[in-house]
């Protein structure tokens, strides 16, 4: 099994900055992606940004420009630093990962972690 624990987020002003932290531990051979969601209040969870074992990326254009995605050394980590904080940040983040917990071609364990409330004040 494999465990994402989260770290990071609270409450904001309107352009402040957040980072959040996620670390994968447990029977892991290679993470192939790893990605952050957010679920604002009464809307779907959706893909805000997103990683690559090989460091492609990807933003939602919601925040483009603001967030960046990255991980870490060990590649079990990954981050997400949030600038120019908006109110329409509000939500509860989400931390994902696809990938192998042994070798070979396609992956076998997709987990989520726990969230992380963030709330962005005006």
């Amino acid at each position: 099994q494999v465990h994402l624990e989260v770290s990071g987020g609270g409450s904001v002003q309107a352009g402040g900055s957040l980072e959040l932290s996620c670390v994968a531990s447990g029977s892991i051979f290679n993470i192939n992606v790893m990605g952050w969601y957010r679920q604002a209040p009464g809307k779907q969870r959706e893909l805000i940004a997103q990683i690559t074992s090989i460091g492609h990326t990807y933003y939602a254009d919601s925040v483009k420009g603001r967030f960046s995605i990255s991980r870490g050394n060990a590649k079990n980590t990954v981050y997400l630093q949030m600038n120019s904080l908006k109110p329409e940040d509000t939500g509860v983040y989400y931390c994902h990962a696809l990938g192998n917990s042994r070798p070979g071609a396609r992956p076998d364990f997709e987990t989520w972690g726990q969230g992380t409330q963030v709330t962005v004040s005006s």
